[in-house]
């Protein structure tokens, strides 16, 4: 997509200093770090969301493990822990409109979403 900014930093198009990377995906620091470890991998080829991979993904998919295991121990978080966030659509949050994956770690990160009550059912 030409007016992506995350395919233009896949193709090497807007200058980013990769912690990782393979023909498939690339992974670099958030500019908003959220973590002392905040990390941002994402497919070198366009997809918004995780509903528009499909079988023809599975290179991509294969080296998103890859990434995460190889990320979490070069960051020293493999073994403390740590959390792999990525936001798809309006209603999850998604701001860059490419699929996009968040590997946050270097402190205890506390509960993903505030729990309500049990009152309110949700």
């Amino acid at each position: 997509m030409a007016d992506c900014v995350f395919c233009k930093i896949g193709a090497g198009q807007i200058p980013t200093q990769f912690v990782w990377q393979d023909e498939h995906a690339v992974a670099f620091r958030d500019i908003r770090p959220l973590a002392p470890t905040h990390v941002v991998i994402i497919p070198r080829r366009h997809a918004q969301t995780f509903g528009d991979l499909g079988d023809r993904d599975s290179g991509f998919l294969s080296s998103l493990g890859k990434a995460i295991r190889e990320i979490a121990e070069a960051e020293g978080v493999a073994a403390t822990g740590y959390r792999i966030l990525s936001n798809n659509g309006h209603d999850g949050g998604q701001e860059v409109p490419h699929l996009h994956l968040h590997l946050l770690g270097g402190r205890e990160l506390g509960p993903m979403l505030v729990r309500r009550s049990k009152e309110s059912g949700v």
